[in-house]
């Protein structure tokens, strides 16, 4: 199975001099951890992290990225673009993207493609809000956003995908979805992935995000098919990422 990695998705949070300082900070206080860690900043805050981070394993990455090459597409951050900052990630169809911007999976399925075109990861984000889950629909329904999400991708491209398993009820909530409810959807995507990408889906990383924080982390992320966890508000602090990345060793 692939190494586990610990997605920080700041949101909107952070100024460009915040940034700085808190990537300088990590910088000289990273623990002994096998996990990867990925800083996923504002746009605004990309080149100054890239700075503050150079010469440590911590990559960074954009919360959202245009599905568009280059043109006239005003206010939109392009693959290039991040890529010549040095980024390798981009999330999308992050839930509050396909809520407060109505982003649909076709949409999502275009940016990831566009993103992979262009050297960049996508963290391919699904999950269901508390209405479906309360049905029992929530597998079917996010098993069939993955599909939708993924729709443009190629076979060969499969290999650079990682996906993300959030489930709207527990984000920011304080709510969180059990080690075994995480396992039971990332087994389910996992399975789908199969059947899309015979080739590449073991190797597939499948993140759970929902409230984790350092107390949770490690028993989330031993999970068979769950390898790490796309972090929110934990990972606004240095302190409690360094203890997240420690809980993982």
């Amino acid at each position: 199975m692939p190494n586990i990695l610990l997605a920080l998705n700041w949101k909107m949070n952070k100024t460009p001099s915040e940034a700085r300082a808190w990537a300088e900070e990590l910088s000289t206080a990273l623990p002994q951890t096998s996990a990867q860690l990925a800083v996923l900043a504002p746009a605004i805050d990309l080149v100054d992290v890239a700075s503050a981070l150079k010469g440590t394993p911590v990559q960074c990455g954009a919360q959202d990225i245009s599905a568009h090459e280059s043109g006239a597409y005003t206010g939109e951050i392009s693959a290039a673009m991040l890529s010549d900052i040095g980024a390798k990630y981009a999330i999308v169809g992050h839930s509050e993207r396909r809520e407060y911007h109505a982003e649909t999976s076709q949409k999502v399925a275009q940016k990831a493609a566009a993103a992979l075109a262009g050297g960049i990861v996508p963290i391919v984000c699904v999950g269901e809000g508390l209405d479906i889950r309360e049905k029992g629909e929530h597998v079917a329904y996010t098993v069939a956003q993955l599909q939708d999400s993924l729709e443009q991708l190629s076979l060969s491209s499969a290999a650079q995908l990682v996906v993300a398993y959030e489930p709207i009820w527990a984000i920011g909530t304080g709510k969180t979805a059990t080690a075994q409810d995480a396992e039971d959807m990332a087994a389910a995507l996992r399975q789908e992935l199969r059947s899309l990408y015979p080739a590449h889906a073991d190797q597939i990383q499948i993140l759970y995000g929902g409230s984790v924080k350092p107390a949770n982390i490690a028993e989330i992320c031993a999970q068979p098919n769950v390898n790490g966890a796309l972090v929110g508000g934990a990972s606004l602090e240095v302190a409690s990422v360094v203890d997240m990345a420690a809980a993982l060793r």
